[in-house]
């Protein structure tokens, strides 16, 4: 059953740039993972003018997306990106969720 990992981003038009670069990175890393399927990026401003990004990233199973966790976290090992501390300099809130897709409810 495919995994469907979904990111809601809150962000301050003056982050936007900077975040959207990490954000582009993350996704073309992530494109070369076995078991990815594909992604999906939605952008809105909220009635502040900050940035709304959901991201949707689609993948064949659990097992593609318990791996691609563990291979983004070891990329992020590697080129000494910590998330939190990224989060917070650029006053970036965010939800997370992986959700099953479903026929009918």
């Amino acid at each position: 059953m495919h995994q469907i990992f979904i990111d809601k981003f809150i962000i301050p038009e003056s982050s936007l740039d900077e975040f959207s670069e990490r954000m582009n990175y993350n996704r073309e890393f992530i494109k070369k993972i076995s078991g990815f399927v594909q992604d999906k990026v939605y952008k809105s401003i909220d009635e502040q003018g900050n940035s709304l990004i959901i991201t949707i990233a689609e993948w064949e199973d659990e097992l593609s997306l318990t791996k691609a966790k563990e291979l983004v976290q070891n990329e992020y090992k590697r080129i000494n990106f910590n998330p939190p501390e990224f989060m917070s300099k650029l006053n970036v809130k965010m939800e997370r969720g992986t959700y099953q897709e479903i026929d009918t409810y």
